[in-house]
């Protein structure tokens, strides 16, 4: 993985496939690679270019190659370290040349199967045994028929793929195919694109469609065909293209991350858009399947699992549904007593998170039958595969560190909590007033904790000279305190935990020390007391505390204890206001040690790989 971009023209396409390498960058990799074959010369090889630099300097060596067919690639190594000969293209007898996304799990023992057939191995990827049965399929036929090579290979894969191939000898035809990834194939004048996001190719095309599980796309500059998983020929649907990707310039901040913190307000606005009431409406539901459940499972992973763990809070206390938060790669694993009157809620940025969608198709495999999707992606597999679904405003984000797509997914959940507490009659007619009127006073709460940045900006340059923090809060805040601790640590690689602040003296304790800034989570809430007593445990061990408090909660700065005040308390939808200064906290103090804030090393954006 991370990013495909493919192009099959009758004009040069390297520039196309280096920008849309380029939009694909927020994804996060550490090499890229692009391969082409000149069209008007039949007798010209494939020719590659690979770097583990930035896709500018892939751009400067493009300055030397022409292609009317090609492929490209991100990557974000999974087998083998980040080098060039790992980079993709993978190019196999000089004739097929391959870009994948996701991970083959018998990579082994096909590799051991071609090896005994003669193939070399230039790489330590999973990647290059795809190339090498494709060229060993390809050359066993006599018609030289890409596609159909491409097609017999495919059930010798087991595991999660997008592939995009091309080969010398057919320099009119590119392939796709997808089982697991996320592949688009983008429908121009005379020419034809894939890409692992539309994103990519926005304005280049005048439509798009979403390839499906299992299906090859036979990709001319005059022609597409859809083949499915049985290789019948199909038509899928058809979206128009995003015109322009104006969403993905930085205009005039730093780095794409604070754009996008300083974009919540207006995330929280469009998200909230057009909703009147509460209710099953909102995500797509009837009256009567909404009242077919009695309990909830959320499932997500890493920031949105952060989430969940907030929504389990609201869910109990604000509808009195019983609910429970789990992570989607634990849960798939492990042996659990279904409940069919459950309700499966499955939260993803992408909606296209491998371990998340596992966790949804093995729930339904057990019996489930009531599913919602929390989800920034309209046309995502998430989305396709559950019978409700709300959709998020947050629009795209390319920092790798997510931001605007968590407060908007908490956004979504409290949604939901309200909506089943009216369902139950827990939310009056007017209680719903008052709840809609804080809902809609959000933005404008979210534009005076952001003002507070000059503020946290003071503090990052003594966070920056440390290597260990500690993040503490208490009910709802708690997956706040986690969500901030994690913030830091992907950013700045800071080791960053977050505690119950009452689990203080149940062992983090120890840990505690001048060096040891320890980040607290203060709203003025019912644990207010009870948190300001653990806080004196930390002062006593000489502890530094940094306070992000509100103004009623009278915790003043002294010696050895930092303190902002949030503007206001915002009650329930406190943890969407307190979750912005500590993302503004790791986000300066990633700045003050200098680190790579929007790619930060060994991650991506889209985890589509178990």
């Amino acid at each position: 993985m991370c990013g495909i971009v493919g192009a099959a023209s009758h004009k040069n396409i390297v520039d196309v496939l280096v920008e849309g390498l380029r939009r694909l960058e927020y994804r996060g990799y550490d090499s890229c690679g692009f391969a082409v074959i000149n069209g008007d010369d039949l007798k010209h090889p494939i020719e590659r270019a690979r770097t583990t630099a930035r896709v500018s300097e892939l751009a400067e060596q493009g300055k030397e190659f022409r292609g009317t067919l090609g492929i490209a690639h991100t990557r974000w190594a999974t087998h083998g370290k980040p080098d060039t000969q790992n980079a993709h293209p993978h190019i196999s007898g000089g004739l097929i040349a391959v870009v994948h996304n996701g991970i083959i799990e018998n990579y082994g023992a096909l590799c051991a199967e071609l090896k005994t057939a003669g193939y070399v191995f230039t790489s330590e990827t999973d990647t290059e045994v795809i190339a090498h049965l494709i060229h060993q399929e390809y050359e066993r036929t006599d018609r030289k028929d890409i596609a159909k090579a491409v097609q017999a290979v495919l059930p010798k894969l087991f595991g999660a793929y997008a592939i995009g191939v091309i080969a010398q000898n057919s320099p009119e035809t590119l392939v796709g195919a997808r089982v697991g990834s996320p592949l688009v194939v983008a429908l121009g004048d005379q020419e034809h694109f894939l890409a692992s996001d539309a994103l990519a190719l926005a304005g280049r095309a005048h439509s798009m469609m979403y390839l499906e599980e299992g299906d090859v796309a036979i990709l001319k500059a005059g022609s597409v065909d859809v083949l499915d998983q049985s290789g019948k020929s199909v038509k899928r649907e058809q979206k128009p293209m995003p015109s322009q990707a104006d969403s993905v310039e930085l205009g005039p901040y730093q780095h794409y991350m604070q754009k996008e913190i300083f974009e919540q307000p207006r995330a929280i606005g469009d998200t909230l858009a057009n909703i009147a009431a509460f209710g099953p409406e909102l995500f797509g539901a009837n009256a009567a399947n909404w009242n077919a459940f009695d309990q909830i499972l959320i499932l997500a992973c890493g920031t949105s699992y952060y989430s969940a763990c907030v929504a389990k809070y609201w869910l109990e206390d604000i509808a009195g549904i019983p609910t429970q938060a789990e992570i989607a790669s634990e849960y798939r694993y492990r042996t659990t007593v279904p409940n069919p009157k459950t309700l499966i809620v499955v939260v993803s940025q992408s909606g296209e998170t491998a371990d998340t969608l596992a966790a949804l198709r093995h729930a339904k495999s057990l019996g489930h039958t009531y599913t919602l999707a929390i989800c920034n992606v309209a046309s995502s597999a998430m989305v396709r595969e559950t019978d409700w679904h709300f959709l998020t405003k947050a629009g795209a984000e390319i920092g790798v560190a997510s931001t605007k797509a968590f407060t908007t997914q908490l956004l979504a959940l409290y949604l939901l909590a309200a909506s089943l507490a009216k369902r139950s009659g827990r939310v009056s007619a007017e209680r719903e007033k008052e709840l809609l009127r804080d809902l809609r006073h959000l933005p404008k709460a979210l534009h005076a904790v952001l003002a507070l940045e000059p503020q946290i900006m003071a503090w990052s340059d003594a966070f920056a000279k440390c290597e260990n923090a500690l993040f503490l809060g208490r009910g709802r805040h708690y997956p706040i305190a986690l969500e901030g601790a994690l913030k830091l640590k992907e950013i700045s690689y800071i080791h960053a935990e977050a505690y119950p602040a009452g689990e203080l003296k149940h062992g983090p304790l120890a840990l505690v020390t001048e060096k040891m800034p320890v980040v607290t989570v203060a709203p003025n809430d019912e644990l207010l007391e009870k948190l300001k007593s653990n806080m004196q445990e930390v002062k006593a061990r000489g502890g530094k505390l940094y306070v992000f408090a509100t103004q009623d909660t009278e915790i003043l700065s002294s010696d050895g204890i930092n303190v902002i005040r949030l503007p206001e308390h915002y009650g329930s939808l406190s943890p969407i206001l307190h979750v912005v200064p500590l993302q503004l906290l790791a986000y300066h103090t990633a700045c003050a040690r200098g680190t790579d804030v929007d790619k930060p090393r060994n991650l991506a954006k889209s985890v589509t790989v178990e």
